[in-house]
């Protein structure tokens, strides 16, 4: 199961002053992730800025 903590999507607003999901779900995925039915998230990315760095260091 993917952690939102650690997904690139997982974004501050700062409107609301609290982290949301940046992918805008459809009523079904919205309906799974409410209900806790989702195993895994299919937008979830790691947000490893460290991937980056190594990518532009070769």
């Amino acid at each position: 199961m993917a952690c939102c903590d650690t997904c690139v999507n997982y974004v501050y607003d700062e409107d609301y002053e609290y982290y949301v999901c940046d992918i805008d779900l459809d009523e079904d995925e919205m309906q799974r992730f409410l209900a806790g039915t989702n195993d895994t998230c299919p937008y979830y990315q790691l947000d490893d800025e460290y991937a980056v760095v190594k990518h532009q260091a070769f």
